[in-house]
Order: C-alpha cells, then sequence, then structure tokens
C-alpha cells in the first residue's frame, strides 16, 4: 500500500514538473528560428510545414534558408502566410522557373530578323568557344521576385524585415559561402537559388555568387549564431541514391550535390531541436508538377511532430503584421529616376524602353520595360531599386552594357524550292562603332545563298547597308518566258535557274518595338536562264540578265506572339519601288512602280488551342513597262521568297503570274499536342495583268486547298501540307518544310 502511494506521489510530481517545463516555455523570452534547406522542387515541402506553423500560430524569430529554402523563407519572411506561397507557387513549371524567354512581341523587328533563323548559338571571346554560364540567366524570376517583395522594397537590412532572414549563396572565385543578411532581398534569393549549370551566378558587392547549397545547404549554426535559442529544421535533402534508383540526368545532379551535404546532416540534424525530414523519395529537384504532393508531403512530416510544435508560444494579436504586397496591374507614381552604367546608350533611350518617362506607371509595364530593355541585347544585366519618397518611388536602374560580342549561329533547312541547306551565320557587336552590327550567313546545300547586313543603332533611328545572293532551280510552265507558241507548246515543263543579287542601302526608323519604316536606294542584278532550250547563239537561253536600280520604301508592323504559329496578334507589311533604271538586257524597259499589301489577323479561342486567321493581299504595277521578270508569281508554300513571289495553296511555285494579283486567305490552327499543329487552309486569288483595271470588282479566279501539320522542333518547325485545287488539272501538291527559314 506504501510502495503504491509512493508510486502514485513520482508520478504526480513529474506530472506537475512537465506543466511547469510546458509553462516555462511557453512564457520563456527564448527565441524560435526556422532553417530551411535547398532541394529544388522539393522545397515545395517547407510550404506545408510552414502551413502547420501558421495553424498553431508560433512565432518564429528568424528564418535562415538555402537555395529552394531561401525562396521560400524570404517570401515568408517578407509577410506572405505559406497559404498564400502555396497559391503563389501553384503556376510554377520547369519551363518558368529556368526560363528567360523574352516574348516576341517585346522584341524589335531588326532583332526578330536575325534570332528567328538560327537553331543554335555559339558565343566566342576572341574567336575561341565561350559557353553560357548557365542555361538561364534568371532575369523573369528576379522581376518576379521583385513584384512579391514590393511591399518590403525599402528595407535593405534583412532583419528589419517582418520576419528576421538571411541566405546563404557560394563565391564562385572562392568556394566560400557568403551570408546575404543586407541589400537587395530579391537578388539575394536569387543568389542563393542559382542553381550551377541552371543559372547564371548573381553579381553582388562584385562577387559572382551561385547556390549556397554548394557549401553550406542547411545554416543552423549561422542560425544560432543570431541568438537563436530552438532550432525547427526542415530537411529535404535527398539521402544518396544507390545504383538502381538513378533514373536520369537529374538524379545524377541532385547526387553530386548531396555527397558533402549528406555528410553534414549527419552532425547538423542532431543540433535541430525539431528537426523536420518529409517523405520526398518519389521526388526529385525538377518536380514542379507535383507541387501539391510535395507540398502535402510536408504538411504530413510537420503534423508528426504536432505535440513539439505545440509548446511554442504563440504570435501576440498585435504582432501580426497585414501583408501591403503590390499586383501587377497597380499603379505607382515615379518621383525620381537615376540611370547608372550607361556609356553608349542614353538616359532617354533607356527610360523610354522601360516605360518610365511618364510620372505613372503600373507594375506590369515596368516588367514589360524591363523585358523591352533586354530584348534589345544590348545590356548583360540590369538591376533596379525602389526607395518610397512619400508620394511614390524613386528609382535607380543599373545597367551593365555588353561588350563587343562574336557569336557564331547555326541552322539546317529543307524546302521544295530552296532544297536543303545549312546555314553558318557570324555575327559581330561594336564591329567600328559601339552601336553598330554586321551579320553574315553563308548558306550551303543545293543552292548556294548569302546575306550581309551592317547596321548602325541610333536607337530609334538607324543606318544600314544590306547585300543578299538567292538562287535556285524549278521546273515551271514554258508560257510564262516564252511567248514563241511554236516552242512553248512542244514543252511540258521549262527548267529555269533564277539568281538574284540585291544589295540596299537604308535608313531604318521605330515608330514602337513592333513596326518600323526602311527607306533607301536598291541595286538589283537579276539573272534567268534555261538549259531546257538553246537560243540562236547563246548554248543556254538567257531570259534575263539585267542590272535594276530603284528607290524603295517599306513599312511592317508585326504583333505576332509567334511567327509560324501565332495564335494572337497582326501583321502588316506594305512594300513600294520605284525601277527607274535599267541595263534593259531584254530592251523592253521602262520606269515602273510596283506596290504591293499585305496584312493578317490572328484569333484565339479555348485558351489558344484553337485559332483562326485572315489573310489579304494585293500588289499592282504602275507603268508600261512589258518586262515581266519582276512580276507578281504565285504558287508554293514558305518563307524568305524573294521578289514578289508569294505563297499561294493549290498550285506549285511560279504557276500564276501576272502584273497585278488579289488574294484571300484563311487559316484554321489546332494545337493539338503540346507542340503539335494540325491546320486547315483555304485562299482564293485573281492574278494577271492589270487584274483591278479590267475587273470592277474583285473576281477570284483561282482556288486552292491546304491540309498539313505542324511540329516545334530543336532546329525549327517542321510542317508538311498536303495542297490541292478544284480547277488544277495536275496532281496534288506536297510542301516540306524542316527548320527555320533563313
Amino acid at each position: 500500500m506504501l510502495l503504491n502511494r509512493q508510486i502514485i506521489l513520482v508520478f504526480l510530481c513529474l506530472s506537475l514538473n512537465g506543466i511547469a517545463q510546458q509553462t516555462q516555455l511557453l512564457t520563456s523570452n527564448k527565441k524560435v528560428g526556422i532553417v530551411l534547406s535547398g532541394g529544388g522542387a522539393k522545397g515545395f515541402a517547407h510550404i506545408g510545414v510552414l502551413k502547420v506553423i501558421d495553424s498553431l500560430g508560433i512565432k518564429i524569430d528568424y528564418i535562415a534558408g538555402t537555395s529552394m529554402g531561401a525562396i521560400v523563407g524570404g517570401l515568408y519572411a517578407s509577410g506572405y502566410t505559406a497559404k498564400q506561397l502555396d497559391s503563389m507557387f501553384s503556376q510554377a513549371t520547369f519551363d518558368l522557373i529556368i526560363g528567360d524567354k523574352i516574348p516576341r512581341r517585346i522584341k524589335t523587328l531588326n532583332k526578330l530578323s536575325f534570332s528567328e533563323k538560327h537553331a543554335f548559338s555559339l558565343p566566342f571571346d576572341n574567336f575561341k568557344l565561350k559557353l553560357p554560364k548557365g542555361i538561364s540567366k534568371g532575369h523573369n524570376l528576379i522581376n518576379l521576385y521583385t513584384q512579391f517583395t514590393f511591399h518590403v522594397n525599402h528595407i535593405s537590412d534583412f532583419k528589419k524585415l517582418p520576419i528576421p532572414f538571411f541566405c546563404i549563396a557560394t563565391d564562385v572565385e572562392t568556394g566560400q559561402q557568403v551570408v546575404l543578411d543586407k541589400g537587395n532581398l530579391p537578388r539575394a534569393i536569387a543568389a542563393s537559388a542559382a542553381f550551377p549549370s541552371l543559372f547564371e551566378p548573381v553579381r553582388i558587392n562584385q562577387q559572382f555568387l551561385i547556390d549556397g547549397g554548394v557549401v553550406n545547404n542547411y545554416p543552423i549554426d549561422e542560425l544560432k549564431a543570431k541568438g537563436i535559442d530552438i532550432i525547427i529544421g526542415v530537411d529535404v535533402q535527398d539521402d544518396l541514391l544507390k545504383e538502381k534508383d538513378i533514373k536520369g540526368a537529374s538524379d545524377i545532379l541532385g547526387q553530386l550535390s548531396n555527397y558533402q551535404n549528406t555528410k553534414q546532416m549527419l552532425v547538423k540534424a542532431k543540433q535541430t531541436d525539431i528537426y523536420i525530414k518529409p517523405d520526398i523519395t518519389n521526388f526529385n529537384i525538377i518536380s514542379f508538377d507535383q507541387r501539391e504532393q510535395i507540398v502535402n508531403a510536408g504538411k504530413t512530416a510537420a503534423l508528426h511532430k504536432l505535440n513539439l510544435l505545440k509548446n511554442f508560444k504563440l504570435k501576440s494579436k498585435t504582432s501580426s503584421k497585414p501583408l501591403v504586397s503590390i499586383k501587377a496591374t497597380d499603379t505607382f507614381n515615379i518621383t525620381n529616376v537615376t540611370i547608372k552604367g550607361n556609356a553608349n546608350y542614353t538616359g532617354d533611350y533607356i527610360a523610354k524602353l522601360l516605360n518610365i518617362n511618364t510620372p505613372k506607371i503600373t507594375y506590369a509595364d515596368f516588367s514589360k520595360g524591363v523585358k523591352n530593355l533586354y530584348a534589345t541585347e544590348n545590356f548583360e544585366n540590369i538591376t533596379y531599386d525602389f526607395k518610397p519618397t512619400g508620394n511614390g518611388y524613386a528609382i535607380t536602374i543599373n545597367v551593365k552594357e555588353i561588350k563587343s560580342k562574336l557569336t557564331l549561329n547555326l541552322g539546317l533547312h529543307y524546302d521544295n524550292l530552296y532544297k536543303t541547306a545549312g546555314l553558318l551565320n557570324v555575327t559581330k557587336t561594336k564591329l567600328l562603332l559601339d552601336n553598330d552590327m554586321a551579320s553574315f550567313d553563308l548558306i550551303v546545300g543545293d543552292n548556294f545563298r548569302y546575306n550581309f547586313e551592317y547596321f548602325v543603332d541610333f536607337g530609334f533611328l538607324g543606318l544600314g547597308v544590306s547585300s543578299r545572293f538567292t538562287a535556285f532551280n524549278k521546273a515551271v510552265m514554258p508560257e510564262i518566258y516564252i511567248s514563241d507558241t511554236q516552242i512553248s507548246d512542244r514543252l511540258n515543263l521549262l527548267n529555269i535557274d533564277i539568281s538574284d543579287q540585291t544589295n540596299r542601302f537604308f535608313l531604318q526608323s521605330f515608330s514602337g518595338k513592333n513596326s518600323l519604316l526602311n527607306t533607301g536606294f536598291e541595286y538589283k542584278r537579276l539573272n534567268i536562264i534555261s538549259e531546257t532550250i538553246l537560243s540562236l547563239n547563246r548554248d543556254i537561253a538567257e531570259f534575263e540578265k539585267s542590272d535594276f536600280f530603284s528607290v524603295f520604301a517599306n513599312l511592317k508592323l508585326d504583333t505576332f506572339d509567334d511567327k509560324f504559329f501565332p495564335t494572337k496578334g497582326v501583321f502588316f507589311e506594305n512594300d513600294f519601288h520605284w525601277y527607274f533604271n535599267s541595263s534593259n538586257f531584254n530592251d523592253n524597259f521602262s520606269p515602273f512602280a510596283i506596290i504591293k499589301s499585305n496584312f493578317r489577323y490572328v484569333k484565339s479561342f479555348f485558351d489558344d488551342k484553337l485559332s483562326t486567321s485572315i489573310n489579304l493581299q494585293a500588289g499592282f504595277k504602275i507603268g508600261n513597262d512589258t518586262n515581266q521578270s519582276l512580276n507578281f508569281a504565285l504558287g508554293g508554300y514558305g518563307n524568305h521568297l524573294i521578289n514578289n513571289y508569294v505563297p499561294f495553296y493549290g498550285y506549285d511555285f511560279i504557276a500564276l503570274t501576272g502584273n497585278s494579283f488579289g488574294k484571300i486567305g484563311t487559316t484554321i490552327n489546332w494545337n493539338v499536342f503540346e507542340k503539335g499543329h494540325l491546320n486547315f487552309s483555304a485562299n482564293v486569288a485573281n492574278v494577271g495583268d492589270r487584274v483591278f483595271t479590267n475587273h470592277a470588282t474583285f473576281k477570284p479566279e483561282f482556288t486552292g486547298y491546304a491540309l498539313g501539320y505542324g511540329h516545334e522542333t530543336i532546329i525549327g518547325p517542321a510542317e508538311i501540307k498536303l495542297s490541292w485545287s478544284p480547277e488544277d488539272d495536275s496532281k496534288a501538291q506536297l510542301f516540306l518544310s524542316i527548320g527555320y527559314w533563313f
């Protein structure tokens, strides 16, 4: 009996002691910190853990993070709840995370003419191959972090954030860790998460920084040094994999980064008061499409520690700081703009591209302006800071201009007109001047071609010279070039060789990034010959061998979101040529003008999965010139068609000719797969001599249809089209195109 009383007494003492300890913990002044490890997409588990912490109302005194832990921790420290973070990351994909893709409509048209024909680009430095420092420069992510942390952009000391914070990065030069607890929060987060090979290093305070997980993926010692007494740690690192578990490149990357960290974690886990290790064995560093499952794994792991977490003191009702963030559509005032680092480009030029010439701006417009600046390809790096001024913000823009750059660009292509072709392009910026660019295309294959352009960019005005040589062979109807019916009647088809060299001197002006006007002088040497027939005193028949001199004006507008498979936008081009002189090979030249217009409108439906377009084209000749060499020629399919050749379904290239034409076309495109497009096209036209003079209204005489499939590949679109015409007795046409057009 006495023994039972003693046992009960001991139990009561222990219970009371436990209650006393819990009460002491709840009311003590001990500081609680959270350390979040890196782990790529596996770091979404941090959000699940923070959800549990939020639900308990636990007061957090400090947050430390590395890599993905820095992203989640930095945003949480800025005032977001875990629920808000979960919503913010709901649209995260691997392409979005590493993508630096600048929307096509943001790029200037002269830049598009270069970028939309190269499959591969290799930078050279002093004629030596120079590989990029990472797949992505991280521009879009820093822009996004800036938006998310806009409400704390005035805070440069991270311990003054709603929750004090720091993160870890690695100095590329020394291999030493760098503790980032001051400065620009978005750039600090980006530096800590700059995974080697995926992201280029981030420059902060003259240091070149990469992912902190390289040296310290779980900064518990640094967190304790901040005066933190109790550590809650979330570890989303993988254990070392066995050979049978290594499935691909991402697993190998993870294994490499885990060698040192796994050894360190054996010690650090024991130093952690509440160590939470979610079960993320079924995920890897790029499992961004499995965010929800990873978040739930973190929540489940935290709930397993629920009894321990309940012991922590709660936030007071007055300590919760409301989140004041900025939406993309929110407007803010600009009170002052300071631009630093620009040597060759004026502040006005930079400010106009950034959309900050007006006192009020939305964040979406500012973000678009940053992309505008990157789209010029004149700047290597752009950073910016917002400082509140009472009635708005003072913006400081720091730019780093790109030094002279030499790139080697490659491309492959096949189509029915030019046949097989390989492209070798060399592009050099700052060749003679600080704001110039020279580009030379050498195209080899079935038909030799070249294209050279030198352009000096003065901002919204440019000066350039260009030279282009194009050649191909084509079988055409003999009556197009032979007026003698006795000869043409004996031929089914006439093989012709066409070579065209066009040289231009031009002025270029931009009324906006999507439009440009070219005006200038053109010299053209056109040669059309055939070995099919023999002329009276020549071994080959020469139908044309003239030099043409003209002045021209070309106006172009292009807002398409994609050149080859657009889902929205408008394209318009109007071209005027006045041919005032010729060497007159055929003795039939008199001055004439050619005017042609091309309009296309595209609209999409069902989340851009289905799009429709309408195309209107017309052209005519003014003057009494009887030379037919520069007449309009309809037929075939493709891009980069020279002179006045116009694509037209249902007929082969150069099948329908005349000095004027009108065409209406429509296309329905279905994005049936992620990169696959099924489309149907129809077009009608009238082609002949003085079409618009002889007909009071447009009366189509030719029709054609095409059913096609296109697929986006690494070397450009691969397309096949079956084309036919009800009034053409010949068999259907099959058009094939592989790779970017050049």
